[in-house]
């Protein structure tokens, strides 16, 4: 049975997984949720309650969470190249798993919605609070990616799933600055043909982000 994945293109999380999806090579269909149309909102919230995206249905199995979907992924039908097995080496890619997901993605996303609220109901201390987090995951990143190519062990894994996305759209929010090994790190990740899938098949619906204006040229909208 083929697994099914319910997404939106412009969802960072989203990405994370399609990264994983065609790094491995697994096939699967993409359902997209549109929260806007009332029937699609209430079967996706019927399959899974909390209604956050991305889910992925496995046969009788409904799995949530980004990094347990990639390792369900992995382990299941990937031979195990995201995620090592060695414990030290597994435990390295978990921490920059969690280092990406929560002081990059979470102060980007926060940054993001509040963009998406009425002017009265904005939070620019929350923001400001973010950004400044956003510069600090950088300087961070920056020092651990001093003379690496990926940000755990030697090969690509599933903390460098967790780094494209959040790092491409908080580049949109706050630019990368002097951190130079990130900036190269970055371009690496852009250059992944798996992330570069991604990217391409997001282009469409970029014009709905935000922060599009803060896109690259290489990035915009065809």
């Amino acid at each position: 049975m083929a697994l099914k994945l319910y997404q939106h293109p412009l969802s960072s999380y989203c990405w994370k997984v399609l990264i994983a999806l065609y790094e491995l090579g697994v096939p699967f269909e993409a359902v997209t949720v549109d929260y806007g149309d009332a029937a699609a909102r209430e079967a996706f919230f019927a399959l899974w309650p909390f209604g956050k995206i991305p889910v992925l249905v496995d046969g009788d199995v409904v799995q949530p969470e980004t990094s347990v979907i990639i390792e369900r992924v992995d382990r299941l039908y990937g031979g195990g190249r995201l995620i090592p097995e060695d414990v030290a080496a597994v435990l390295e890619v978990r921490q920059w798993d969690r280092v990406f997901d929560g002081f990059v993605m979470t102060p980007m996303q926060k940054i993001v919605a509040d963009a998406l609220r009425a002017k009265g109901e904005r939070d620019s201390r929350g923001v400001a609070e973010a950004r400044a987090l956003l510069q600090t995951a950088y300087g961070v990143i920056d020092a651990r990616m001093a003379g690496r190519e990926w940000v755990a062990g030697d090969a690509f894994s599933l903390a460098d799933c967790a780094a494209a996305p959040s790092l491409f759209y908080a580049r949109t929010l706050e630019a990368f600055g002097p951190h130079r090994h990130l900036a190269a790190y970055f371009e690496r990740l852009v250059a992944r043909p798996s992330f570069a899938r991604v990217l391409e098949e997001a282009r469409p619906v970029f014009p709905f982000y935000p922060y599009a204006r803060n896109l690259e040229p290489r990035f915009h909208a065809a």
